[in-house]
């Protein structure tokens, strides 16, 4: 098997440089025929190899769009579709849902075997590679600085070792997590009881993933945790964004949570509120929201300071708390998945952001684009269970990202971030609301009063600062 920094060498030597994409293609096709075979292909003045240059390889979109509504459809998340939690039954199913859906993503590049199989008869598949699917029960670094994880499907469970002399699996073996699912190729050790991982796969966005673009002009303003009722509410940025709306020839606005800054949510909150009654905090955004221009189609979702239950998926926003919201309006739960114009928008609070960044080594708050692409390459909106994100353990997995986005709107941190993997655009919209007292002891810079205005037709964004 040819490792990452071979493929890189070959390609140099014959003038060109690699992008990772095609590095990790190469790896998992196994076939070193394929460097001469795109480099044989490449234009002479190509500085960087990229996905477009693969022989054969075509752009292919995630599923084809109908249009129930041509101009905002809610597919996913609609107000009163979230449900309850019954009992610990609905804890199987859904972990089961989460591995079924993610393990046939995976299954389409990989040859796999249950691990029943290996336990049962280690002799077999000692000195045979092979490949498992599983979800990570547990995940430990070991005295010596390997990486142990152990993975169970359905049949059954087998521990994992990432080798740290491996540089190809184990940097990518150093930020696996808690109950994401996962293939891994590598051998049997000699007892039957490790296996011993070469090569690591996640479900991942297709490397030849092509975003589906609106055939017809169309913007979208993308805006995230609006804090209204909070002494560190920017008003006079938002004025000055909603005086913008008016002129602008945008036709949605989509609000990715913390619509309010809520009542109770933290110790001391009180101190900071300039609006201490829910009812009130609701009914002055919803008083904001009357004043925008009525063409415009506005999407709001709830988010961890919202009067909703904390475990995700979240409901939307109750009724008693937005009769005054106006009837362009659209209510939805967290997460919710958008067609607009036939462009998917995967709606997202982002709670989980504090858990994978204290999972993933030289993850940041500052540079939350980063994460989005973690969350794309797992698939998962949300991974660990039983962290500071509480997940709702219902009969299906509402945070498997299936089917894929153009674009993935989230917020939480009040950080803007951007970014483009694959295909699919993430934006994190940061904040309406200054620096709090917290924010100031744990050393976090917001960046406010930004709106991300997204132009369907070519998916491209452009960043507007009303601070």
């Amino acid at each position: 098997m040819l490792a990452n920094a071979e493929i890189v060498r070959r390609f140099l030597e014959l003038k060109h440089q690699v992008h990772p994409d095609v590095v990790s293609y190469i790896r998992e096709q196994n076939d070193p025929t394929l460097i001469d075979r795109i480099a044989a292909g490449v234009p002479g003045d190509t500085l960087v190899i990229s996905a477009e240059h693969i022989p054969g390889l075509k752009k292919v979109r995630d599923g084809t769009r109908f249009l129930v509504d041509p101009e905002l459809e809610v597919i996913m998340g609609s107000a009163g579709t979230t449900g309850s939690v019954s009992g610990h039954e609905d804890a199987v199913h859904y972990f089961r849902d989460r591995y079924n859906c993610l393990s046939s993503m995976l299954r389409a590049r990989m040859n796999v075997m249950p691990i029943e199989a290996l336990a049962k008869s280690p002799h077999r598949y000692r000195d045979e590679e092979c490949s498992v699917i599983g979800m990570v029960a547990d995940v430990r670094t070991t005295a010596k600085g390997h990486r142990l994880v152990e993975v169970e499907d359905p049949t059954g469970a087998i521990r994992v070792l990432f080798n740290k002399g491996r540089d190809d699996s184990f940097a990518e073996a150093e930020r696996i997590l808690p109950d994401e699912v996962l293939g891994v190729k590598g051998k049997l050790s000699n007892d039957g009881g490790l296996f011993f991982a070469e090569q690591l796969f996640r479900p991942d966005v297709p490397i030849n993933n092509a975003p589906f673009k609106s055939d017809r002009p169309g913007k979208a303003v993308l805006i995230s945790d609006v804090h209204v009722g909070s002494d560190t509410f920017l008003e006079d940025g938002w004025n000055r964004f909603a005086d913008w709306l008016q002129d602008s020839d945008a036709g949605y606005l989509l609000i990715a949570g913390d619509l309010v800054d809520g009542i109770g949510i933290y110790p001391g909150q009180d101190n900071e509120l300039t609006i201490k009654n829910i009812y009130e905090q609701y009914d002055v955004f919803a008083e904001m929201l009357r004043d925008l221009p009525s063409r415009i189609r506005i999407v709001a979702a709830p988010g961890n300071h919202d009067v909703v239950r904390m475990a995700e998926p979240q409901p939307a926003i109750p009724p008693e708390f937005t009769a005054k919201f106006p009837s362009n309006c659209t209510l939805v739960e967290n997460p919710c998945l958008l067609n607009l114009q036939g462009v998917r928008v995967l709606m997202y609070h982002g709670r989980s952001i504090d858990d994978m960044i204290g999972l993933i080594p030289g993850a940041s708050y500052e540079r939350p684009g980063e994460i989005m692409e973690e969350m794309l390459k797992r698939r998962l909106l949300a991974s660990p269970y039983g962290m500071r994100t509480p997940i709702a353990a219902m009969k299906n997995d509402r945070l498997v990202i299936d089917p894929l986005p153009e674009i993935l709107l989230t917020g939480h941190v009040h950080i803007c971030g951007i970014t483009r993997y694959r295909g699919v655009l993430g934006v994190n919209a940061g904040t309406w609301q200054a620096q709090t007292a917290f924010q100031k002891q744990m050393n976090i810079h917001p960046t406010p009063a930004r709106a991300f205005i997204v132009d369907l037709q070519t998916l491209q964004p452009e960043v507007m600062d009303f601070s």
